[in-house]
């Protein structure tokens, strides 16, 4: 298995979030215990034109992550109740993330935090350094099929309506 480099990270996250589906979501615990886990869903966003972003809005102090190279975490609290891990892509200064909306066992932003253990203590870790959380690809491939993205109803179209969440086919 191979944890992945920034390489892989600095693309677009177009390219970026359908190549996560069927790599592996590795947390060491502070136990030592550590957990893989299949990415099963992920959803892309990209962009300060792309209205579903949080980058819409421009660069703030909670956005900041999505305006570094690709590699990083991005860990935010949604509805004041879970955090939602995300995966900074693409080059520095061009705002992009897949939020990873899915693993095996565990469908769900929030049920996978909750079960990995991730909150905003996540914020901004590199994943191709950290020995807490990293992907790894373990070289199986995926189907995975699009469609639109979920909770996203104020964006505006054709960002509302666009097919930029990836499913792995069972």
């Amino acid at each position: 298995m191979k944890k992945l480099d920034k390489t892989f990270y600095q693309q677009d996250v177009l390219v970026v979030a359908p190549a996560l589906i069927g790599k592996l979501l590795v947390r060491k615990l502070p136990t030592g215990e550590i957990m893989r886990y299949r990415i099963i869903e992920t959803e892309a966003y990209r962009g300060e034109e792309d209205t579903a972003c949080h980058a819409r809005a421009g660069k703030t102090k909670r956005t900041a992550p999505m305006y570094e190279a690709g590699g990083i975490t991005y860990v935010y609290l949604c509805y004041g109740i879970h955090h939602l891990l995300n995966v900074v892509t693409g080059q520095k200064e061009e705002p992009q993330a897949v939020l990873i909306r899915g693993i095996e066992g565990f469908p769900g932003p929030g049920k996978l935090t909750k079960k990995l253990e991730i909150n905003r203590d996540f914020n901004w870790l590199d994943l191709t350094a950290s020995e807490e959380i990293w992907v790894e690809d373990d070289g199986e491939k995926s189907n995975y099929f699009t469609t639109k993205r979920i909770g996203i109803d104020y964006a505006t179209e054709p960002y509302r309506s666009i097919d930029w969440r990836f499913v792995k086919e069972k």
